[in-house]
């Protein structure tokens, strides 16, 4: 089996070779395809990527290909890559976030074990600007949710952690690509998009860690990405009481992160 990863990219120097390492280091039984879209970097990425290029110049089990050219933003840099790839199984790994040893191993092993699911979903860990957890109640808050995951429960709130979710290519063949007019919450309108009708496998882990910092949208702009998601929630519902509830708990979740951030 071949898996797919895109990294979207742009001026994350500072991250960025410890996501490439965690991505490169993966051991299992599957072939990886590694694609950065850096969007026209000044800051000394397309030397690190040149680097792992050299690196993995030799390497039959890792394809590893990048650009770096400007782009219309995250969405369509990882729509690009999605277009480019060719695994069974595709995943987009933001440049400050980085994989766990073994996530991606499991992933295919669950595919593997669950042929007629169509996406798979995991725990990620939250950790600061240099990779110490933080935000453990926001992490237990996300694994309650996702243990007793239902569509309805979906519409309420996003409690599915993008780094650590995996796609079978045929979905986006059959549902399109990601929304580029979006550009917080893209991955959940694409999750409310399939999920109707294909429910995920739940792996019950810590596949990722997804860092939050100053310069990041999960640190700086979580009020438009709540915004966001509240827009889209209602594209995908007509039940007013769904809708309310989503309006709710993202206004409790908006003042909570103010007093924690």
């Amino acid at each position: 089996m071949k898996i797919s990863i895109i990294t979207p990219s742009y001026n994350q120097a500072q991250f960025l070779k410890e996501t490439i390492q965690s991505v490169i280091s993966q051991k299992g039984d599957f072939k990886l395809e590694y694609i950065v879209m850096d969007g026209g970097s000044k800051d000394g990425s397309v030397k690190i990527l040149k680097e792992t290029e050299r690196k993995l110049k030799e390497n039959k089990k890792i394809s590893f290909s990048w650009v770096s050219e400007k782009d219309k933003g995250q969405s369509d840099a990882i729509n690009r890559g999605i277009q480019k790839s060719t695994g069974e199984i595709i995943g987009y790994l933001n440049s400050d976030d980085y994989y766990e040893p073994g996530c991606l191993a499991k992933t295919v092993e669950r595919f593997k074990e669950n042929k007629k699911k169509k996406w798979l979903t995991g725990y990620s860990r939250i950790v600061d600007i240099n990779g110490k957890k933080i935000q453990k109640a926001t992490f237990i808050y996300k694994k309650l949710w996702l243990d007793r995951y239902s569509f309805d429960k979906l519409l309420v709130t996003n409690f599915i952690c993008q780094p650590s979710t995996f796609w079978r290519k045929e979905l986006f063949d059959k549902y399109g690509l990601f929304n580029e007019n979006f550009h917080y919450a893209m991955d959940y309108d694409f999750t409310l998009r399939i999920a109707k009708k294909n429910e995920p496998i739940i792996e019950k882990s810590i596949l990722t860690n997804f860092r939050i910092h100053g310069q990041s949208k999960g640190g700086s702009s979580f009020d438009k990405q709540f915004a966001e998601d509240y827009a889209i929630a209602r594209q995908y519902t007509g039940n007013s009481t769904l809708k309310a509830l989503h309006k709710i708990h993202n206004g409790a979740i908006i003042a909570i992160y103010k007093i924690i951030k």
